[in-house]
């Protein structure tokens, strides 16, 4: 069983998409993309614990927190008014394909045959050509989400898709049926915490369900937690106090309004001992035991990876989905736990800012998420370019493409050099004046090294085709050469020298040269040519910096030089970068005036 595909219209951030997921995918894309919500959404849909919750969805899960209905459009004079538009609905729809045998019976009626290929459903009753490698048995389900005025609450719940269009009384899609779909959501903060207590949807709870077992021990538990009375022994001196309130309580009232009140251990109900009964984990070499929450987050999360082969051995098909795997794991455990979700779900889910995860997935499995400002979320897949060979990109994958799959903003630097100086020069000068300036960091741009001006134009294409916000930075071109790199960014920095250290050479002040020489430990071979490199500085400088290209050698000049010794072409590309990356706020518009109203007003 996998999650073919989702649609989700109003929820949260997204206002509209239409996701197509692999059989392992791994979601990626900026902070506040989605990736979350993508998630959440479907667990709305498929969780058998989600809509336990009450209210199933509140205010801040309507996109833009608009769940009332909007007003009626202004009627035409002697005609009746019109209806007001109908309330915002939060809706997933989830297609499901893989099913097996047990659940094709369950959900017969409401089966499908869904094209994989095109995405499209059969719509006539007897279909031809459902034996085809491309037609799939398919379940459509779909949760809506509303606010109802009358009760002046939340409602929400999951249906079969069908029933929606073709009964009055769309049928729900119950509890007992999302246990038999097998979704679970790991969320990173929340799973670790609660996966060895009993609370509802825990993972001990969801397998001692998959293993049909039921706890017998609320009714003795409960009977000896009744006889045990805390602190009756006098000698503690609370039991004292307890009585002479009970002796000042029969003065005031008759005996069956309560008497000799005593301590117990809890509530003594089976809400009660769900949250407070949890497992002990011994810890160390010793014997002394602690609550399994108080290991280190990095055990948790290999616990819970633990769990989850359970929860497979006795459910194979199901689907993990799992937020930010990497969370307090190291490098080799992060692809341990993503071999074995893949080894052990049908389908596996997961969202990721690290390498180590993403390199782990396919370029068909890997899912690039962008979102626009209308709220609306786009797929893409990383269609790597000719000048791109797949050994490259898995050899440099860390290096060189991760962090721009990561990033909304991606500035593509003609080499090493420009790509270490630039963000230094860009961060010095936001130290310097922050007014004017700010860091790459702050306008979340992430610049790659190129490695050649030849590979521009492609690296930029690659990261435009994935929805990113693409600049680039480089030294002179041929006019063909800089028609092609413009043709993929939204702006080309290109300077007029034949190379970086031309261009701080020429640009900066000797007294900026001579303080860098001054701290500079100069290399032997530089010094048996230039004995005293203050006698032809630029010159020895040049050598310099070329002998230290790619190694930070000009990054190390920008950050001890001064605003007005950074080259002025870099302190108009960063002034250029802020003003695209982060405008400032449009001046409020003025306030309009009301002709003899407005004077009067001015005149008293």
């Amino acid at each position: 069983m996998k999650i073919y595909a989702v649609s989700i219209e109003n929820f949260r951030g997204i206002s509209s998409t239409k996701l197509v997921l692999p059989d392992h995918a791994v979601l990626i894309g900026d902070n506040n993309t989605g990736k979350s919500s993508v998630l959440e959404a479907i667990d709305l849909a498929l969780g058998p614990d989600r809509l336990s919750r009450r209210p199933p969805v509140d205010e801040h899960d309507f996109y833009e927190g608009k769940y009332l209905p909007g007003a009626p459009a202004p009627a035409e004079e002697g005609e009746a008014p019109a209806e007001p538009p109908p309330a915002p609905q939060i809706t997933v729809e989830v297609t499901i394909i893989g099913l097996s045998e047990e659940q094709e019976a369950r959900f017969g009626g409401n089966i499908e045959w869904l094209n994989v290929e095109t995405g499209d459903f059969f719509t006539e009753a007897n279909p031809a050509g459902v034996d085809a490698a491309n037609i799939k048995a398919a379940l459509r389900v779909t949760f809506i989400g509303a606010y109802d005025g009358e009760e002046d609450d939340f409602v929400g719940n999951t249906y079969y898709a069908r029933s929606l269009t073709d009964e009055e009384t769309p049928t729900p899609f119950s509890k007992k049926d999302k246990q038999h779909c097998g979704f679970l959501f790991l969320r990173s903060l929340r799973t670790g915490s609660r996966a060895l207590s009993l609370e509802h949807g825990s993972l001990l709870d969801i397998i001692l369900r998959l293993k049909e077992i039921r706890p017998q021990m609320w009714e003795g538990t409960i009977g000896t937690l009744a006889g045990f009375d805390v602190a009756s022994d006098p000698a503690i001196g609370i039991s004292g106090v307890l009585e002479s309130i009970d002796k000042s309580l029969k003065k005031y009232v008759p005996r069956e309004w309560g008497v000799k009140p005593h301590l117990k251990v809890s509530n003594l109900t089976r809400e009660h001992l769900r949250k407070v009964v949890t497992a002990f984990i011994a810890t160390g070499d010793g014997a002394h035991a602690a609550p399994f929450f108080r290991q280190g987050t990095g055990t948790i999360n290999m616990l819970v990876l633990a769990m989850l082969s359970q929860i497979a051995e006795d459910k194979q098909n199901v689907i993990f989905a799992m937020e930010e795997v990497e969370t307090a794991i190291p490098p080799y455990a992060q692809k341990r736990i993503v071999h074995e979700l893949r080894k052990l779900a049908a389908q596996s889910i997961v969202t990721s800012h690290s390498p180590y995860v993403l390199e782990e997935f396919k370029l068909d499995e890997t899912v690039i998420l962008s979102r626009a400002n209308d709220g609306i979320l786009k797929q893409a897949q990383i269609a790597l370019p000719d000048s791109v060979k797949h050994k490259r990109y898995r050899q440099e994958f860390r290096t060189r493409f991760c962090e721009g799959l990561l990033s909304r903003r991606v500035l593509i630097a003609e080499g090493a050099t420009e790509a270490s100086s630039f963000p230094v020069a860009a961060r010095r000068l936001s130290e310097l004046n922050p007014g004017v300036y700010a860091s790459l960091e702050a306008l979340g741009i992430c610049i790659i090294d190129a490695g050649t001006e030849s590979q521009i134009a492609d690296l930029a294409g690659l990261y435009k085709g994935l929805g990113k916000r693409t600049f680039a930075l480089c030294d002179k071109q041929t006019d063909p050469a800089k028609a092609a790199i413009e043709a993929q960014v939204e702006r080309l920095f290109m300077h007029e020298e034949k190379g970086i250290e031309d261009l701080i050479l020429k640009n900066t002040t000797q007294a900026a040269l001579e303080r860098f020489s001054d701290a500079l430990d100069w290399p032997p071979h530089l010094l048996q040519k230039f004995p005293d490199p203050k006698i032809n500085l630029v010159a020895a400088l040049k050598e310099y910096f070329g002998w230290a290209k790619g190694n930070w050698g000009i990054a190390d000049f920008l950050g001890q030089c001064s605003e007005a010794e950074i080259p002025s072409w870099i302190r108009d590309a960063c002034v250029s970068l802020r003003a695209l990356c982060d405008p400032p706020p449009a001046p409020p518009a003025p306030p309009q005036e009301n002709g003899e109203d407005t004077a009067v007003e001015l005149g008293e």
